[in-house]
């Protein structure tokens, strides 16, 4: 990406009333960052969905002159960064509808590993959720999945140090700049992250971890994997947010039981009582669910009987073989076909026995 349009694009998503929704629109409106400063007079035309009142913030020298900044800062300190219409933004997390335009990130971070779970909890973690989080990282090693957490105090941190242990990729969203680690306690365990992950952030350097921010960043950690795994939670707190997110975006969600009179269990059962999420046992429940489990040898020689499958349904077949159960959207992304003509394919392939449709839009090779 130019400088120029980092400039823009920082301008652009720091504006006050300006949200990740209504940059979009902007966006798509005239096509790049750049062009809508270009067209400001323009900008107070009427644009489907946006109001010209948001607008009033985009266009000040102040607004600017912040964008400046940040982008010395970015540049001063070699931060990694994406946009959304990049190849390296996280692909699950594109499909969300209120996704960050711009993700700042330190490390060598991976986004586009098939396998991911966020994983999230209680800052008070018992020896109950410790000993379920410890014997489910284990057994998760041999699926190799990337582990997503928010660096915090309790389930997140031990689910960052357990991935390390198991040298499995790992992600810390922070709901704060890189310009610090919160809590600071925690740096250490930042740093070594680096290696094999790292952080990331959509907040610019300066911003503080204020208790508005983790809400927020909360869509993150819900909208970049797979699924989502609540160890413990009580009747209310930033694990049910995150829970009621993934939902939201046609995510798995999973939740350890416990007894009913577990205050830290509260949440959890309670999300399996209203059907949002799924009990969680053992790493084979998640397995099953997402299908990371291979199909066996003498599937595989099966499947070479539709080998006289048109292309793009031969091309969507193959892809879900080798991926498992994936959402449609997804599916049009990796096989470069709009989605129209996906659920037409799928349509088709449904039809003829070979892939099964799941809630949440999934779909999967039988």
């Amino acid at each position: 990406m130019e400088q120029e349009e980092l400039l823009y694009l920082l301008a652009l998503t720091n504006s006050e009333g300006v949200g990740p929704v209504v940059a979009r629109k902007l966006l798509d409106h005239f096509g790049t960052a750049k062009q809508v400063f270009h067209e400001r007079n323009n900008c107070r035309a009427t644009i489907p969905g946006v109001r010209p009142k948001f607008l009033s913030s985009i266009f000040t020298k102040f607004n600017l002159l912040n964008a400046e900044r940040e982008l010395k800062y970015i540049n001063d300190n070699q931060l990694s960064y994406c946009h959304i219409s990049d190849t390296n933004y996280p692909p699950r997390l594109k499909n969300c509808p209120d996704a960050p335009l711009l993700l700042f990130y330190k490390g060598a971070i991976n986004f586009n590993i098939q396998r991911s779970l966020s994983i999230v909890g209680t800052r008070q973690m018992t020896a109950y959720g410790k000993a379920t989080l410890k014997n489910l990282m284990t057994d998760l090693k041999a699926y190799n999945p990337l582990i997503v957490s928010g660096l915090a105090y309790g389930v997140d941190i031990y689910a960052h140090r357990l991935a390390m242990e198991h040298d499995m990729s790992t992600i810390g969203v922070v709901a704060h700049g890189l310009d610090r680690i919160y809590p600071a306690a925690h740096k250490p365990i930042a740093d070594q992250m680096l290696a094999k992950g790292g952080i990331l952030t959509d907040f610019w350097s300066g911003t503080n971890p204020e208790r508005e921010n983790f809400v927020k960043r909360n869509r993150i950690v819900a909208g970049i994997s797979q699924a989502t795994i609540v160890i413990e939670s009580a009747e209310k707190g930033g694990s049910l947010i995150t829970a009621d997110l993934a939902n939201s975006y046609h995510r798995d969600v999973f939740a350890v039981p416990g007894r009913v009179t577990d205050a830290f269990s509260v949440g959890c059962n309670q999300l399996i009582k209203t059907n949002r999420a799924a009990v969680l046992t053992s790493a084979k429940d998640i397995a099953y669910i997402l299908n990371w489990e291979r199909h066996t040898e003498s599937q595989n020689i099966q499947h070479e009987l539709f080998i006289e499958l048109p292309p793009g349904e031969k091309q969507v077949y193959q892809y879900l073989l080798k991926e498992g159960k994936t959402q449609l959207d997804l599916i049009s992304l990796y096989c470069k076909l709009p989605t129209y003509k996906i659920a037409s394919i799928l349509f088709n392939l449904e039809m003829k026995g070979m892939i099964r449709p799941s809630p949440g839009k999934f779909f999967e090779a039988i």
